[in-house]
């Protein structure tokens, strides 16, 4: 072997153990890994941009009726009794209660959580907000002690509101509740009684595409002042005591028909439930987002009129009017087609499941199928179980079982033990 190949022989060896043991260094590595992610993105989204992937409903029942224009109503009337199909159960309706009025301070601060943020490990906003919640009751944990339950497979794009009640509930002494419909003075009503609050909100951020676009987010309000109009949250993204106008904050909360989570001990819970007033049942706060949704679905356009009839959509389906609330969500995704691409918040599907509730339990399993197939289409990674379980689900009430078994597995790798692929699974007889 001549000298110059010898030469060359050595120096590759030198540079391969040297790039070896750079990558050993977790700084180093971390860094590479985010601009390769990062370029990967920016390739498939020019080539594929995701906001162009809509899903237009194609209804397979004989008619599909157009749902009726809401009527207005003011945001302290009692709403209408859903309207649903003979064929599935209507809840027993009754009236919302009006809040009795309560003078409450200018400004509250509640103070002793501790700020954790979401950086450094993949879609951490959720394990690291509701780290921030559970601080403020003396709790010692750390996010990542959250992120090993709630999103075992880390690159997960999303945790539900009710996987982190379930968390409080199976793994502190503490207890949480979601509710829906909240209000802006609901929401100063429980920070003045001491109850820090978790929204789950719609916020504009860049991507690694460099993009900015619509996602989802969670948030801890620890406080207001109404001089400023604000107020104020831990934001695992952003920062700590990181002020947020009413404005701004009730535009961003809209997107997700104003849910909220709140975090408390045993001992409080009287006074949580006096502060939530008829907020306490839930079914009762459905019914009130509902009327919200409404009032907001006639009165507003654009992209605010698309999330208020997806909201009238998500309510219906908590009140189990599935083909009332199939009727709004075709009106939604029909709305949605029509946005200018910059504006679809073509990600909703990763947070909010309610269109496939709607769409499964009225029997139109091709459209369950075909809004899968847009959501995790679109997306750059598709680490999103629920679609495929509900992709599963529609498969197999069609008889298509291989593809049922093919996404009941995949769901199980992108969140092992997730209850409802375990449930398929165990359907199907899948070995583990």
């Amino acid at each position: 072997m001549s000298k110059f190949w010898r030469l060359t022989g050595m120096f590759l060896l030198i540079g391969g153990l040297s790039l070896g043991g750079l990558w050993m260094i977790p700084t180093v590595r971390e860094r590479v890994l985010w601009h390769l992610e990062s370029w990967r993105v920016q390739v498939r989204y020019a080539l594929k941009p995701p906001q162009e992937a809509v899903f237009v409903p194609a209804s397979t029942l004989p008619t599909a009726p157009v749902l009726p224009s809401p009527t207005p109503l003011p945001p302290t009337a009692t709403p209408a009794r859903p309207t649903a199909e003979a064929s599935h159960s209507q809840p027993t309706a009754t009236a919302l209660p009006t809040p009795t009025p309560t003078s409450l301070p200018p400004e509250v601060h509640i103070s002793g959580g501790r700020y954790y943020d979401q950086h450094g490990l993949w879609n951490y906003c959720a394990p690291a907000t509701l780290a921030i919640a559970l601080s403020y009751w003396g709790w010692q944990g750390d996010r990542t002690d959250i992120g090993r339950v709630v999103k075992p497979f880390e690159k997960d794009k999303n945790v539900m509101p009710y996987e982190l009640a379930d968390y409080v509930a199976n793994y502190t002494d503490l207890r949480a509740l979601v509710r829906a419909g909240g209000t802006l003075d609901l929401l100063k009503r429980l920070l003045a009684t001491g109850f820090p609050v978790v929204l789950e909100k719609g916020v504009y951020l860049r991507d690694y595409n460099g993009r900015l676009g619509w996602m989802g987010h969670y948030t801890v309000v620890s406080g207001y002042e109404d001089a400023a109009r604000r107020f104020i949250t831990q934001d695992a993204y952003f920062s700590p005591d990181y002020p947020v106008t009413y404005d701004d904050l009730l535009w961003q909360w809209r997107s997700f028909n104003y849910t909220f989570l709140v975090v408390y001990p045993p001992d409080r819970e009287a006074d949580l439930l006096a502060a939530l007033g008829p907020y306490a049942d839930a079914t009762a706060s459905y019914r009130r987002a509902m009327e919200i949704a409404s009032y907001e679905a006639s009165t507003l356009s654009g992209l605010e009129q698309f999330f208020a009839l997806f909201n009238y959509g998500t309510s219906l389906v908590n009140l189990q009017d599935y083909a009332g609330a199939a009727r709004a969500y075709d009106q939604a995704f029909t709305l949605m087609a029509n946005l200018p691409e910059d504006k679809r918040p073509w990600r909703i599907m990763w947070y909010q499941t309610g269109p496939y509730f709607a769409y499964y339990y009225t029997g139109r399993y091709w459209d369950v199928i075909r809004l899968a197939d847009t959501t995790i289409g679109a997306a750059d990674q598709p680490y999103i179980e629920e679609s495929f379980v509900w992709r599963a689900r529609a498969r197999l009430a069609l008889g298509d079982t291989s593809g049922a078994a093919e996404d009941v597995r995949t769901a199980l790798d992108y969140h092992p033990g997730f209850a409802p692929a375990v449930e398929l699974a165990q359907a199907l007889n899948l070995q583990p």
